[in-house]
């Protein structure tokens, strides 16, 4: 008789539980490398009997929440991105591309918070008490990170200074200084004797978190964790550290501009859907919170290929403006470079401008670009992308009071794009004009309205043109005062 097969030996990845019958380097679900392992023998469940609690389970109307809440660091921007300010006892992951500033932001909000003035209106700490602040860098000396300190003026007596990249050596700075506010720069560098691994795996960095976050949790530290991020833009490490930690930011911008950015994309104190601005420069960083002029180009006469437009940022508009150059080619395939825009988004839009509205480019180089470095995605560019290009196309330029707001669909179509009232506010405010929206957005707008022509409507101080077709568009965009 034939002999029984045995079962193979299953694999699992430690990172989402993806399972397979053999190994291999990279898990077919999360496509995550080296984190498929062996999976253990299936044992039956362990009764668990119930023991000692920590604390009596309480209505929940009795619990006192005087300990949660926030703390202003004295960075507006930052503050309206956290939803007020720090949480005693949080934990932050802060994720960026290398260079574009992390331990800068840190550093300044080290120094704030360990000063005596820090914060703002209520929450602004009585100059007698002690607000101590442990930076930990990992990446550099500390004499470096002073270096930097001098530069930008963040020099405290409260705030304390440690190179370490020991995990046991960090917990001893915490027990030593008794910080309120403790930043680790960053946390592939930290690692631990008590298991196998280098710093920066898989390994590593879910024990460093765990010890971290229990710190934190048992003596309320705000505990603030730089991580470096992909060339995907993804946190480098486990996904389960996203999941650990309270609140994850990610810091943003063109290292070629002094612009950045911080976006949270998770946040179990505040919203998600908030924007910071901020201004690097040689002698620090500081919040702007005004950002929209820094997108838009100031002339004296409009210039045939621009287009300005509002983007939400969150529930943030920002006024920004569009370019575009469309030249004769000398090459058998027509160049099309785009930046600061959807590469797909604009291919489609140059699609639609040929099919629906003839406006064709197949032997002509199209460059799109944006002002000041700005990156736009959301969909309600398309209508200001098309202008753009098609006042390039014919060398005639848009009214320089003129912006122009919709998502254009295949069929050419304008469709109607969310936070129209918000929009127009902020480009009555900057003193546009005109404005070009898809028909029925004001609709969806609050306040009374002034429809003196179907085409025609006044708001918030505007001159609001509304259309059904990206054809249409083009029609009332140029002929537009």
């Amino acid at each position: 008789m034939a002999k029984a097969k045995t079962a193979k030996a299953a694999y699992r990845c430690s990172e989402c539980g993806w399972q397979t019958s053999k190994w291999v380097g990279r898990c077919g679900e999360c496509q995550t490398w080296g984190t498929v392992t062996e999976a253990a023998s299936a044992t039956p469940a362990r009764v668990v009997s119930a023991g000692p609690v920590s604390a009596p389970a309480r209505p929940i109307g009795q619990v006192d929440v005087r300990s949660a809440r926030t703390k202003a660091t004295g960075l507006d921007e930052l503050d309206r991105v956290l939803g007020g300010g720090i949480v005693p006892g949080a934990v932050l992951l802060l994720a960026g591309e290398p260079g574009i500033g992390k331990s800068t932001l840190l550093l300044e909000v080290a120094a704030l918070a360990s000063s005596p003035a820090a914060g703002t209106g209520k929450e602004r700490r009585d100059p007698d008490e002690r607000s101590r602040v442990l930076y930990v860098t990992g990446e550099e000396s500390a004499e470096q990170v002073r270096l930097r300190a001098d530069r930008v003026g963040a020099i405290t007596d409260d705030l304390y200074l440690a190179a370490e990249t020991e995990l046991s050596a960090i917990l001893g700075h915490v027990d030593t200084v008794e910080p309120s506010l403790l930043v680790v720069d960053s946390i592939q560098t930290v690692g631990t004797s008590e298991v196998d691994g280098a710093p920066g795996g898989v390994t590593q960095i879910r024990e460093v978190a765990a010890n971290l976050i229990r710190v934190a949790k048992e003596r309320g530290i705000t505990v603030v964790l730089v991580g470096h991020v992909t060339k995907d833009g993804a946190i480098a490490g486990p996904r389960l550290l996203e999941h650990l930690v309270d609140v994850v930011l990610y810091f943003e911008g063109d290292r070629h501009s002094r612009l950045r950015m911080i976006r949270a994309v998770k946040n179990r104190y505040g919203p998600t859907d908030e924007l910071g601005c901020f201004d690097l420069s040689e002698v620090g960083i500081v919040g702007l919170p005004d950002p929209s002029g820094l997108f838009l180009t100031r002339r004296d006469e409009p210039v045939p290929g621009t287009c300005v437009t509002v983007t939400l940022e969150g529930r943030r508009p920002l006024v920004a403006e569009v370019q575009s150059l469309v030249a004769k080619s000398h090459l058998p395939s027509p160049r099309r470079a785009t930046s600061g825009l959807d590469t797909s988004r604009v291919a489609m839009v140059l699609a639609v401008l040929a099919q629906r509205c003839k406006i064709s480019m197949h032997e002509q180089d199209v460059y799109v670009s944006t002002v000041g470095g700005v990156r736009l995605t959301e969909t309600s560019v398309d209508l200001a992308l098309a202008l753009a290009v098609a006042g390039s196309t014919v060398e005639q330029s848009l009214s320089s009071t003129l912006i122009a707001l919709g998502e254009v669909g295949l069929a050419g179509e304008v469709r109607v794009v969310p936070g129209v009232q918000r929009r127009l506010g902020e480009a009555a405010r900057l003193g546009f004009k005109h404005a070009v929206v898809p028909r029925g957005s004001l609709e969806l707008a609050d306040g009374p309205l002034r429809r003196a022509d179907p085409q025609l409507t006044s708001y918030e101080g505007m001159k609001v043109m509304e259309v059904d077709s990206l054809q249409q568009a083009l029609q009332v965009s140029f002929t537009a005062p």
